[in-house]
């Protein structure tokens, strides 16, 4: 017999859509080193790797327009716009022909990440979680659905700006892995499904955050998302 749950059971995170609605959400995986100029300026060479992966709690998810306190532990918050997308299907080891027929929209994004603490995990040789899973750390727009926007094309731009001055600017031709492919990579990994959302890389210009700055990235075609970095809680 099924058992009631012993502790209130929590709330689904989800992204508002464009026009009406809200699209549940149920993991969040991250391309690192999708962009070669942003690699590079990492200290990687983008033309030896295949793409990897790496998970925020959907629980970190923030929507357009919010405040976020500036993180514990770390005095080197950083920006990372991106293009987000979201899956109406899913499937595993799908093929990059099919894999745009499982995206459901496309957003912009903004990977926060506590820059010192993924220095200190990658010299260690540790995994990255507390440098890009914590609170507050995934920042996602207005999902515009597909079936409406349609697919962004390879020159739409990409841009990240804080209080105004542009920081960050690329197109989406730009990155090393297609979306399909990403998909198809990461479906030969673990089984995608609904309501996972894929923050696809960042380009080179990363940089600090500071409370009370605001930081804006645009995806063309797919508006912008807005973040303001309050002081710590």
């Amino acid at each position: 017999m099924p058992q009631d749950f012993v502790i209130p059971a929590p709330p689904v995170p989800f992204v508002p859509v464009a026009g009406g609605g809200r699209f549940p959400v149920g993991r969040i995986f991250c391309v690192g080193r999708n962009y070669a100029e942003h690699a590079r300026e990492m200290g990687h060479d983008p033309d030896r790797e295949a793409p990897f992966f790496f998970a925020k709690p959907a629980s970190a998810l923030v929507t357009d327009d919010a405040d976020v306190p500036y993180p514990p532990a770390t005095s080197d918050l950083h920006f990372e716009g991106e293009l987000v997308v979201a899956l109406g299907r899913g499937g595993r080891d799908v093929a990059p022909g099919d894999a745009p027929a499982l995206i459901w929209g496309h957003a912009a994004g903004n990977d926060l990440t506590r820059r010192d603490l993924q220095a200190a995990a990658k010299a260690a040789g540790r995994p990255w979680d507390m440098a890009k899973g914590f609170d507050a750390s995934a920042v996602c727009g207005q999902l515009h659905p597909v079936a409406e926007a349609g697919h962004p094309g390879p020159g739409a731009r990409l841009t990240t700006r804080v209080n105004g001055a542009l920081r960050q600017e690329t197109v989406l031709g730009a990155m090393i892995w297609p979306v399909a492919d990403v998909i198809a990579f990461l479906s030969g990994l673990v089984r995608l499904a609904p309501g996972d959302l894929i923050f696809t890389g960042t380009p080179a210009g990363v940089g600090a955050l500071a409370p009370g700055d605001t930081c804006v990235v645009e995806v063309e075609g797919l508006g912008a998302v807005s973040t303001r970095i309050a002081p710590p809680a």
